[in-house]
């Protein structure tokens, strides 16, 4: 019985070793977040935009998870209010900006 106690154990321990390892190894691998260069997020805002507000959070905790990131809040026929808001969210979130549909264009 104590052969089983002590082949459990041992493989309880290099399993153990292995995931310290393993993190000690991608920690000092990958060194940070992931960065990719010129990636744009999209969000086309139309009407009152009723749901901007909770998208706009959702995706400012996006670009702080990908730098390099930047937001484009989409003018697709909003009201006057709405865009107010979309230019004072712009302005609050580094890498924001409003533009009208039309002359939005992927660079």
């Amino acid at each position: 019985m104590t052969a089983l106690q002590d082949g459990i154990l041992a493989f309880f321990a290099a399993v153990g070793i292995a995931c310290v390892v393993w993190l000690a190894g991608t920690a000092l691998l990958h060194g940070g977040r992931s960065v990719i260069p010129g990636l744009t997020l999209v969000l086309p805002l139309q009407g009152d935009a009723p749901a901007m507000e909770q998208d706009v959070r959702e995706l400012r905790w996006l670009l702080h998870r990908l730098p390099g990131a930047r937001l484009v809040l989409a003018d697709c026929g909003m009201t006057a209010e709405a865009r107010r808001l979309a230019e004072y969210f712009a302005l609050r979130e580094e890498g924001a900006v409003v533009t009208d549909a039309a002359e939005f264009r992927i660079r």
